[in-house]
C-alpha cells in the first residue's frame, strides 16, 4: 500500500497548499514522474487513481506508453534532443514540458507541420542563471517571444522551470515566484494565455503550489527512492 498512502498524502499537501493559497480546489495536476520506475509500480498509481504520468526519457516513454491502459495522459519532461524530435511528435504526448532553446521549438513546429499536427510545449526557463542548466534565461525569453509566438504548429501552453537545489522547500519560493512573474509578463504581452506553469517536484512541491503552479511533478515522493543501476 505504500505507493497508494504516498499518493493520498501528496493529494492532502496540494489541497492544503491550494487552500493556504486561496486557490480553487483541483487547480494543480500531479504529474507522477515514473523514470526509472517499472510498470507495476505505475499501476499501482494508476489503480489508486492516477492519470498523468511523466517520463525524461523518449526511449523509456516508449516503451511503458504501449504497456498502460489507454486512458493515461502523458508529458514528456526531459531534455530532447532535435534528432528524436520525430519520434517524440510521434507518440501520443499531451505536453512536451522542457523545450530549451528557440531552435528546439522551431524543428518541433517544423516536424509537427510535416505531421500534420500541432505540437502542445511548454518553455524551461532557468531562472537561476545556472551554468549547467538548460533553458532560457527571462531575458532571452523576453527577446525571442514574438519569434516563438509565431511558430505555426506548436501551441506554447505555459513555462517550466526546474530551481537550484535548496536545503529547505522555502528556498525554492523566489525562483517559483519569478517564473510566475515572468509568465504574467508575457500575458501581458500577448498573444498567449499560458495557462500552464509546470514547477515543484518531491522536495518543494507545496510551495511551488502556493506560488501558482498548475503541475507539480512528483516522482521518488510517490514511488520511493531510485534505482539508477536498473535503468
Amino acid at each position: 500500500m505504500y505507493i497508494e498512502d504516498q499518493l493520498a498524502e501528496i493529494r492532502e499537501k496540494i489541497a492544503a497548499a491550494e487552500q493556504k493559497a486561496g486557490r480553487p480546489a483541483g487547480s494543480v495536476a500531479l504529474l507522477a514522474v515514473s523514470k526509472t520506475f517499472p510498470v507495476s509500480d505505475m499501476m499501482h498509481a494508476y489503480a489508486d487513481g492516477q492519470r498523468l504520468f511523466g517520463e525524461n526519457r523518449l526511449q523509456e516513454a516508449m516503451e511503458k506508453m504501449p504497456a498502460m491502459p489507454a486512458d493515461c495522459e502523458w508529458h514528456l519532461i526531459g531534455p530532447l534532443q532535435r534528432n528524436k524530435v520525430r519520434k517524440a511528435l510521434e507518440r501520443n504526448f499531451a505536453l512536451i514540458e522542457a523545450v530549451a532553446s528557440r531552435k528546439l521549438a522551431e524543428a518541433i513546429s517544423r516536424i509537427a507541420g510535416e505531421l500534420g499536427k500541432t505540437a502542445r510545449i511548454l518553455l524551461e526557463v532557468n531562472v537561476d542563471g545556472e551554468e549547467s542548466k538548460h533553458g532560457f534565461t527571462p531575458k532571452e525569453l523576453q527577446e525571442e517571444w514574438a519569434v516563438l509566438t509565431a511558430l505555426p504548429h506548436v501551441e506554447i501552453r505555459g513555462l517550466m522551470c526546474i530551481p537550484a537545489p535548496t536545503e529547505t522547500p522555502e528556498g525554492a519560493r523566489p525562483a517559483f515566484a519569478a517564473l510566475r512573474s515572468l509568465a504574467e509578463t508575457l500575458r501581458a504581452r500577448g498573444p498567449l494565455a499560458l495557462p500552464e506553469l509546470s514547477m515543484g517536484m518531491s522536495h518543494d512541491y507545496a510551495v511551488a503550489v502556493e506560488e501558482g503552479a498548475t503541475i507539480v511533478r512528483v516522482g521518488s515522493a510517490i514511488f520511493g527512492k531510485r534505482d539508477y543501476g536498473a535503468v
